[in-house]
């Protein structure tokens, strides 16, 4: 019964990853889509802009808990840290509204740029499903991290692989 059990727990987690990595429709070593991104403030960033910059592209919403505790690190972690650096942070909002993303900028104090992404055509380039989500992307647009989730290792990791991409 043990063994049967065992069996079963390791096919429901070769599963789970299956479907996981299915979600994701770039993989590292591939090159970021092309992609042009209203931001918050108006302004628009076209993804060509960013070559010769490493960036750090995180899909969120106001509604993800996961998404909340992530951002809640950015300012002081990842923003700060590598201030002065070829680093471009591009948090882009999955399918919130500008209303929805005014109130959480209110509600949070978060001043760092925001893109919107609210007809997901951005995500839609990067993956199906599956919220908090960051791309790393070296100086030559080239994905060297894709991972999805969080969580305080997850997290540790990205910031050591950004500080490699950096050197």
């Amino acid at each position: 019964m043990k063994k049967l059990l065992f069996v079963f727990l390791l096919l429901s987690a070769y599963s789970y990853v299956q479907a996981q990595a299915g979600e994701t429709l770039v993989k590292v070593g591939q090159k970021m889509p092309e992609f042009k991104v209203k931001m918050f403030d108006g302004s628009v960033i076209d993804s060509k802009d960013l070559k010769g910059k490493v960036v750090l592209l995180n899909f969120w919403a106001t509604w993800c808990p996961p998404c909340r505790q992530e951002l809640a690190r950015v300012q002081k972690d990842i923003i700060d840290r590598f201030r002065g650096k070829d680093f471009v942070f591009l948090p882009i909002s999955r399918q919130d509204s500008y209303d929805k993303i005014e109130a959480f900028r209110k509600q949070t104090g978060y001043r760092f740029p925001m893109g919107m992404d609210t007809d997901r055509k951005i995500y839609s380039l990067f993956a199906t499903a599956t919220i908090p989500r960051n791309f790393l992307i070296d100086r030559d647009g080239k994905i060297i991290l894709a991972e999805q989730g969080y969580s305080e290792e997850s997290f540790q990791k990205l910031i050591e692989v950004i500080e490699c991409a950096l050197k």
